[in-house]
Parts: C-alpha cells; structure tokens; sequence
C-alpha cells in the first residue's frame, strides 16, 4: 500500500449529480491504491492545476472510493466539473474515524446538508450489522428539496432504519417534514443512555442537535461530531485548523462532544 503521505493518480469511473451544486465521484485507482479508509475518514482530493481540498468518503467499495463535493471555491469547482475519465490527485487517508456503535445501543445519526456525505459509509456499516443494535435512526436535514442527497438509498435504508427527511423551506409538491433537524428527535427511538449519536453539517447545526440530546440525557461522550475547520495540510504541521489544543486535521475530525462542545462554544467567523 502507498504511504498515506503520497499522492496517488485516481480516475474518475462514475460522476452523478445530486443537486444543483453537488456531484459525487468515484475513484478508481490507477495503480496501487491508497490504504483501506474508514467511515469517518478523509482524504486530500487534488485537482490538478487548482489545488487540494479535504473530503470526507461518502462511500467505500475496496479500492473504489466516492466523494461528495459541493461546488463552493476554485478547487471544489474544479472537481465538480471533473468527468469520467479524468485524473485526480489523491492522499490519504488521514483524520479519525466514527468508530462502531456498541452491541444493543441506539444508534443515532443526523446530518445538516452536505454532511450527510461523511455520513454515509458509517449508515451503510451500522445497517450491515444492523441486528446488532436495537434500532437504528437516519434524521437529515436540508434548506430545501432540491438540496437532498443520495435519493436512491432512501428506500433501502428505509427498510431497516427509522429514516426522516426535513427542509427549512417547503415547495409545491412537498410532503415531508419542514422545519429543524432538530424537530426529528421526538419521532426517533432512542434511549439517552445507551444512545449513540453522529452528527455532521454545519456548526450550527451540530451544536442545536449536541445541546438538544444532552437535554435529553445523551452524555456528551456518546455524542460524535465531525469538524472540518481550515483543514490544509492533513498532517498538522501547517497549523490553520488549530482548535486550542486540537490540530483537526490530524486529531479530528471526529471528535467527542465531551471536547468538540466546549471547542465549538465560539462559533467559526
């Protein structure tokens, strides 16, 4: 396998668009692949001639790996604009990953936007093993429904997880839930303290939903976040994603709220 530090030319085997802004690609390698990622984990995807940015895997299939962009800067505009065919540059995979709930829990996941891509591999593992735990809830979150991700796993998910869809505005035509991430706790079955919880999406999103189940009784340590502040370099020696103590990119960026909370407790600017 390739040292995590290198990077490797992948191919670009399949890219489908999700919404107006987003895409997803896969990757094959063209030679070696990268080392096995975990759900959780992320890698520094280059486009060559614009740059690198960290993304999070939004699927793993072996050597296959999918990523979820939204086009939002240079370099993310690039990738969005890559087709299949293409070359691009990868190195990974780096960060921390969302770890297995325990056998019996409750297992609780919630995402606000884009974040449910990170999400992803950890819903498609939990369902794989989903007689392990006493149930298992999806709760998304999106500004409209134009925004929604990975439509064509819904039904499958939905076959074995409680799975609830909102939007913070509603259009003709729409039939599901309006309103917060939030507003879906009461309609997911959980027990506070057998409870795990992942979230994923934006800061404020994440510390609405944190301070909602510990409320609730969730303790902070059963409650994961991923953080994506100012990753550059992924190997901690840059410093711009330094969060006090924590260098994101090489301790996060799944992080307990036991520390992510009191992190976070300053917003981002």
């Amino acid at each position: 396998m390739t040292h995590p530090t290198t990077p490797v030319p992948y191919r670009v085997l399949a890219r489908r668009r999700e919404s107006a802004d987003t895409v997803t690609l896969d990757l094959a390698p063209a030679a070696a692949p990268l080392s096995p990622f975990r759900p959780g984990q992320y890698a520094m995807v280059y486009a060559f001639g614009t740059g690198e940015i960290p993304l999070s895997t939004s699927r793993i299939d072996g050597a296959v790996l999918s990523h979820t962009v939204r086009a939002v800067g240079k370099v993310s505009e690039a990738l969005c604009r890559a087709e299949r065919g293409d070359w691009i540059g990868s190195r990974g995979p780096y960060g921390t990953a969302w770890g297995s709930p325990g056998e019996g829990d409750d297992v609780l996941i919630v995402s606000g936007g884009v974040g449910l891509a990170p999400l992803r591999p950890l819903v498609e593992e939990v369902l794989a093993g989903a007689e392990a735990y006493r149930t298992v809830s999806v709760l998304a979150g999106y500004r409209d429904p134009g925004e929604q991700l990975f439509l064509d796993d819904l039904p499958r998910w939905r076959s074995r997880a409680h799975v609830e869809v909102t939007v913070d505005r509603a259009e003709p035509g729409w039939r599901g839930a309006t309103g917060l991430v939030t507003g879906l706790l009461d309609g997911a079955d959980f027990r506070p303290g057998r409870c795990a919880a992942y979230l994923c999406g934006p800061e404020v999103m994440m510390r609405a939903t944190a301070g909602e189940l510990l409320r609730r009784g969730v303790p902070a340590e059963r409650i994961r976040v991923s953080l994506e502040r100012n990753m550059r370099c992924a190997t901690g020696w840059c410093g711009h994603c330094q969060l006090g103590p924590v260098f994101v990119c090489r301790d996060g960026p799944v992080l307990g709220w036991d520390l992510a909370g009191g992190l976070l407790a300053t917003p981002e600017r």
